[in-house]
């Protein structure tokens, strides 16, 4: 029996690179520093991402996109939840003016990355919110996707089941 493995979408430049806008603080706690390294190998081995400086990449700014989205006390939450360089990346985004459908937000996300198709930008955004519910709680993962339009579950590694009409 043979079994299957994801494999990652390529890129169409592998090469490309996004300017680095927030890199980590220098004056982060060790133990901060640690949640933030366990957070990209987590993202690393999710994504199968070659280096965890991909990793890093990424996960910026997959997390830069869903601050814009998640709002109010889910966002406070959310925040505390993480580690400090993670917390930093989500709460320094300003609100989003109106709320994007899944799809509508993994092609924000391809637009944010060199290269990035809908495919491999869906691979990405995949690829970190699959590993939070561990790190921040299903609860709070529960209450975030509550606000947030149908679909992005699937992002965030749940099913989302429809309710009968």
């Amino acid at each position: 029996m043979t079994t299957l493995t994801p494999q990652k979408p390529a890129r169409l430049n592998p090469e490309g690179d996004v300017p680095a806008q927030a890199s980590p603080s220098s004056s982060s706690s060790p133990s901060s520093d640690r949640g933030w390294r366990e957070l990209i190998d987590a993202v690393q081995e999710s994504g199968q991402y070659p280096t965890r400086s991909e990793a890093e990449r990424v996960t910026r700014i997959v997390l830069s996109a869903l601050g814009g989205h998640v709002v109010g006390d889910e966002r406070v939450d959310l925040a505390r939840a993480l580690p400090e360089e993670a917390a930093r990346v989500v709460a320094s985004q300003i609100p989003a003016t109106r709320q994007l459908t899944a799809a509508e937000f993994v092609d924000s996300v391809a637009a944010r990355i060199e290269g990035a198709t809908p495919a491999t930008a869906r691979w990405d955004v995949s690829s970190v919110l699959s590993v939070l519910p561990p790190l921040v709680g299903d609860a709070l993962v529960t209450r975030v996707l509550a606000h947030l339009p149908p679909g992005y579950a699937l992002l965030f590694g749940r099913a989302e089941l429809a309710l009968a009409e």
